[in-house]
């Protein structure tokens, strides 16, 4: 009979949980400063991407809570018993950043705002290009182990920062190189078609499973927690 996995140990659960504590917090730390720079800067350049990027920091903040609000209990069942709700959570700030960024957006295509160019708001997001990446593969990691889908949705949510701050460091490089004033709102509708599937996915509670249950005493099968039926322990 091929040995059965039962997850993480009570101790190792533990360790998981502190070290998403720890990630959620730097994770908050940082995008309080990086929305307070991205609005300041997309208001001064008129800028929709960089306000919407801004925004999206600002939900970023949120999401983050919830899933410290979720880790700030120390017993297990307690946390998985807040799973749902930080999910709903996530999911609703996804859908909110997804309306706004449209909707402003298409203001900018139908003529009734240009944005200039902004310096500042290249180098913030050159800035969160280089730093999220690590934030978000940390937090998913940790999440996956421990089985839990709240934490790798918060992951996704500093992953689309990666995603979006890429999108709009081409939009801003070619407004300021090329003076095409609507790569931003492009680049902003991009940003809001992300939200939007990353928002319906954790409302769904995709992104991770948890850790199927041990077969019954004497199944000869073996069951690991990369046979869940969302696969997300086997990345």
């Amino acid at each position: 009979m091929t040995a059965i996995s039962l997850g993480p140990s009570p101790a190792r659960r533990e360790a998981l949980a502190r070290r998403i504590r720890l990630l959620v917090a730097v994770t908050i730390t940082y995008n309080v400063v990086e929305a307070v720079a991205a609005l300041a800067a997309g208001t001064l350049a008129s800028s929709t991407a960089l306000i919407g990027f801004g925004l999206d920091s600002i939900i970023e903040v949120s999401s983050a809570a919830a899933v410290a609000w979720q880790f700030s209990a120390r017993e297990h069942a307690v946390r998985e018993a807040r799973e749902k709700t930080t999910l709903r959570i996530i999911a609703l700030s996804f859908f909110v950043l997804a309306a706004y960024v449209t909707a402003d957006a298409v203001r900018a295509l139908t003529g009734t705002g240009e944005a200039e160019r902004s310096v500042p708001g290249i180098v913030l997001a050159a800035l969160s290009l280089a730093v999220m990446p690590f934030l978000s593969a940390a937090q998913r990691r940790s999440g996956r182990e421990l089985g839990s889908a709240s934490a790798v949705a918060d992951s996704k949510q500093t992953l689309l920062c990666t995603y979006l701050s890429a999108v709009l460091l081409i939009g801003l490089l070619l407004n300021a190189a090329l003076g095409w004033s609507w790569a931003d709102p492009i680049a902003a509708l991009v940003i809001a078609a992300i939200a939007a599937k990353e928002g319906r996915d954790a409302w769904q509670g995709r992104g991770c499973c948890a850790p199927v249950a041990p077969p019954r005493f004497g199944d000869a099968a073996a069951v690991s927690p990369a046979q869940n039926d969302c696969g997300c322990c086997s990345a």
